[in-house]
């Protein structure tokens, strides 16, 4: 992968690289995984999914998905149910076993395998926590009160308060204080017009360099979806939203296009944090179909249509989350955490 594909694709926490071997997280994975296999330290039938195995690798779900796409189309693995693959081939399994560093032959200088950083242990959480307070307004953040609440250093704390800043989620105001941006329709209308403008333009500049076999693998993904709504997780629903805005768009080679989008991004993490968590599940499926439509284009390298089709999805999607916002305001309110103090206009 290009280096502006690992902006977004990897989205900086799975680029964390050894010295001695810079290549892909999610080539390293592969070969990791393929060695085991071969070694038969994976027996045939394993079952792998995504979550443990990217435990292992202390990365995020995304480059693990980019290898199980390599390792099927070797013929190494295979689907399992729509929910995982199985090693190998033919009928055996599933095998259930207890996915280790040992049996992947890694161990703690091995440089597919690294130690996690404090703020990850407590990012997730605290962005749905965010996401759900700016619904109701600009709030001051106390990063001390923060770090004592969640049991952690103040150091932790900032590291993550600076992750939420790329994302527009939280910002610094004159005396460098933290204050956390409110989500009203306005911000909302902004970043959505970003959006429209921006993410087909990437995805022009990307459609050459999506690998085919994971782009048939997304398509896949998709389709077993579809088929199965609304019986489907949160994770799985946000997986769905990275493989075409995020994972897709990253094989851009403009990195500038990819830096100005991150911010813009943030709107995928607001419908992540409503449905299926504070909000529910729609009746029908908001936006699997329209993806496809996307991912159809592309398998006939149409990326001018595809484009069209993305912008018109884009475009449809600002309604759905203005009246999710709108809701979850009128019927939720969180209990304010002890580090958030509203600011009166």
């Amino acid at each position: 992968m290009n280096e502006a594909g690992q902006v977004l694709a990897e989205t900086g926490a799975e680029s964390a690289e050894a010295a001695l071997d810079k290549s892909p997280l999610y080539l390293r994975i592969r070969d990791v995984l393929a060695e085991a296999i071969s070694a038969g330290r994976l027996p045939r039938g394993a079952l792998l999914l995504e979550g443990p195995v990217a435990g292992v690798f202390a990365s995020t779900r995304t480059p693990v998905r980019q290898a199980f796409a390599l390792l099927e189309a070797a013929g190494s693995i295979r689907r399992f149910d729509g929910r995982g693959f199985l090693v190998g081939q033919g009928r055996s399994g599933p095998k259930r076993v207890a996915l280790t560093a040992e049996m992947l032959g890694l161990d703690e200088e091995a440089p597919g395998l690294r130690k996690a950083p404090g703020w990850e242990a407590i990012y997730e959480s605290l962005e749905r926590e965010m996401v759900h307070i700016s619904v109701f307004g600009r709030h001051r953040i106390n990063e001390v009160e923060l770090a004592r609440a969640r049991g952690v250093g103040r150091q932790v704390a900032r590291d993550a308060l600076t992750r939420l800043e790329a994302l527009g989620i939280v910002e610094k105001d004159e005396r460098m204080r933290w204050t956390l941006v409110p989500l009203d329709e306005s911000r909302m209308r902004d970043l959505h017009d970003i959006r429209v403008a921006l993410e087909p333009l990437a995805l022009t500049r990307a459609a050459p360099f999506i690998p085919p076999t994971e782009r048939r693998a997304m398509t896949h993904r998709l389709e077993e979806a579809l088929a199965v709504y609304p019986d489907l997780s949160v994770p799985a629903m946000d997986d769905l939203e990275t493989d075409l805005h995020i994972t897709c768009l990253g094989y851009c080679p403009n990195r500038e296009l990819l830096i100005a989008l991150r911010r813009a991004r943030f709107m995928l993490n607001v419908s992540k944090h409503i449905i299926g968590v504070s909000h529910r599940m729609p009746e029908s499926e908001p936006f699997i179909a329209e993806h496809l439509a996307v991912f159809r284009a592309l398998d006939v390298d149409d990326s001018a249509r595809a484009a069209e089709t993305l912008q018109h999805h884009i475009t449809v999607s600002l309604p759905k989350v203005i009246q999710r916002v709108a809701e979850l305001r009128a019927a939720h309110r969180p209990d304010m955490p002890v580090y958030a103090s509203p600011i009166a206009r």
